[in-house]
């Protein structure tokens, strides 16, 4: 417990740094800036399932932070993964991309790729702007590496299916399918890193830029460590915070029913996190392994490290057991942390940005040009330090359900909370969701920032109305001019 208290201070502390150095201070970029107008390299740690409260169990993530930039209002187009990742392929909107979930018509690999969604993404543009691309780890739900082949922009591709476990799992490597099995050196996160090293040095080896997807499968359940790790953070146990096991007032129907947490599921819960907080050592070692190829490669200094995760995931808030799908901060508010040559380091990021911006920024850092369906907008002002003449005010998510698909790694367990279809906003200052039964919630987290409060009802009028429109507006824009206004 001395030491879980010792990573708590530790991030509060990264945490208030990053504070006191707002985007419209004095503008200084990172130490490690690289040669004006050249292209950066690019590495994307993309975690499953990572919520905000794993931060203190990533100390290099950490160390990103402080000579990097934050983004305190980085929200998911769905909290679940392949619309997510399917917005931060393309840079579009679930609405744009048609993947919903992540299987059947609207969902999963299928409709990505039966939608051609895979022939215009952040790494088709990058790979023409003459970018070496790779992709490792997990791709989307339903891809399987013996029959799927490798899809457009990817240079180098490495990927699983079902990786879940760590263990016993197949990878297609560039077309070629091969088989992993149970020994240590069979853990599929320390198999990217040795990739991803590999990778960074026969890249800087032909002098040509590059970009990395790391996507890792942790710390997605079954939540498997490293053998290394199974024995860390013992007595560990999941946050108590003012939400936990605690219905907000005026709960919509899906969740209303919902009865105290019991004790066994209490217990599960504080496994499930301290297994949760072991398997992202072997997230962080693998940062710190990519880090060393940089330095030896000697391209720490051009090149960008952007952190962040498909989706958050509650444990134990509202009642409910773990899971996502919500439209609550636990689901849809993820880390983005972005560290590398002119990024303003020590800065924490205000404006609302979606995972939609992912690929514009990419494109942008590239010197690539950005398709005109692309729904986002380039960070890069951001991270340098400036603000921007205009931005959008709020996020949009979108999400269909309930899910009873069994085949889904993602199908919402007992208890753990399973809503029905709803389209949300997300502001600095608020959340307002509409599910399809006519439901709605307004939480206003300025002053209720666990979200425990529904005060809809009690909006007036012309508020209810303004919401309303925006939403609609949002779930009908199409391009970035018209999803910023």
């Amino acid at each position: 417990m001395a030491f879980r208290a010792r990573l708590l201070l530790t991030a509060v502390l990264a945490v208030a740094v990053a504070s006191t150095a707002a985007c419209t201070t004095d503008g200084s970029a990172s130490a490690a800036a690289g040669t004006a107008g050249s292209k950066p390299n690019l590495v994307l740690v993309l975690t499953d399932d990572l919520s905000m409260n794993l931060l203190p169990y990533l100390p290099h993530v950490q160390e990103l932070a402080k000579t990097g930039t934050s983004f305190s209002n980085y929200t998911v187009t769905d909290s679940l993964c392949c619309p997510s990742r399917s917005s931060l392929f393309t840079g579009m909107l679930p609405h744009d991309t048609g993947v919903f979930t992540n299987s059947g018509a609207d969902g999963g690999y299928a409709a990505f790729h039966g939608k051609g969604d895979d022939k215009s993404t952040y790494a088709t543009s990058l790979q023409q702007a003459g970018y070496r691309t790779a992709m490792m780890g997990k791709y989307l739900n339903g891809y399987d590496p013996k029959s799927d082949g490798v899809p457009p922009g990817w240079s180098e591709w490495d990927v699983a299916g079902n990786g879940y476990g760590e263990f016993n799992y197949d990878l297609n490597e560039n077309g070629t399918v091969k088989h992993y099995g149970k020994t240590p050196s069979d853990y599929l996160v320390d198999v990217m890193a040795g990739k991803a090293a590999q990778f960074v040095t026969s890249s800087a080896s032909a002098h040509t830029p590059f970009a990395i997807e790391l996507a890792t499968f942790a710390p997605h359940a079954p939540y498997t460590p490293a053998p290394r790790d199974a024995g860390a953070f013992p007595g560990l146990t999941a946050p108590r915070g003012p939400a936990f096991d605690t219905l907000p007032s005026s709960p919509p129907p899906w969740l209303a029913s919902r009865t105290p947490l019991t004790d066994k599921e209490k217990a599960n819960i504080d496994k499930a996190f301290r297994k949760r907080a072991q398997a992202v050592q072997s997230v962080d070692k693998m940062i710190g392994t990519v880090e060393a190829a940089l330095d030896q490669a000697g391209v720490r200094g051009s090149t960008d490290l952007v952190f962040t995760s498909d989706n958050g995931y509650h444990m134990g808030e509202y009642r409910l057991t773990p899971g996502k799908q919500t439209a609550f901060d636990t689901d849809v508010h993820v880390p983005l942390v972005v560290s590398g040559p002119g990024v303003k380091a020590g800065a924490t990021v205000a404006q609302p940005v979606e995972n939609i911006d992912l690929r514009p920024t990419f494109e942008a850092l590239a010197g690539a040009g950005t398709p005109a369906q692309v729904d986002g907008e380039s960070l890069v002002p951001l991270l340098n330090g400036a603000a921007p003449p205009a931005w959008r005010t709020v996020g949009l998510v979108e999400h269909h359900g309930p899910d009873f698909d069994a085949a889904d790694p993602d199908k919402p367990g007992k208890n753990s909370g399973n809503p029905t279809t709803y389209e949300a906003i997300r502001s600095t200052t608020y959340t307002y969701v509409e599910y399809t039964d006519g439901t709605k919630e307004y939480y206003d987290r300025g002053k209720d920032p666990q979200e425990l409060h529904n005060t809809v009802a009690q909006l007036a009028p012309d508020t209810a109305k303004h919401l309303h429109e925006t939403l609609q507006a949002m779930i009908s824009c199409h391009g970035a001019a018209a999803c910023r206004h």
